[in-house]
């Protein structure tokens, strides 16, 4: 248990950050599930829009120190791929 003020502070902090990372983190999941639904589906200009939001919310995580930027770099290279490959 924190004692100081600052260490009730910071764990109060602590507690807020990590609220709003798994909020962020479960919004980054869904746009990138529901993109690969659409993958799966075969629906190509809703797969195409879909693939817009996600690396949108990618790089939204990345910039805001969610992930890191080579991981997100990768993740979207991932969806990009499957995206090529349904137009193919």
């Amino acid at each position: 248990m924190a004692n100081s003020p600052q260490a009730r502070k910071r764990a109060r902090q602590n507690s807020n950050r990590r609220l709003q990372n798994m909020s962020q983190r479960s919004s980054l999941r869904t746009s990138i599930k529901k993109f690969l639904k659409l993958v799966a589906g075969d629906d190509r200009e809703k797969a195409a829009d879909a693939y817009r939001r996600a690396a949108s919310d990618i790089d939204r995580a990345a910039a805001k120190g969610l992930h890191h930027k080579n991981r997100a770099a990768r993740l979207k290279k991932r969806l990009n791929n499957r995206l090529r490959a349904l137009n193919a």
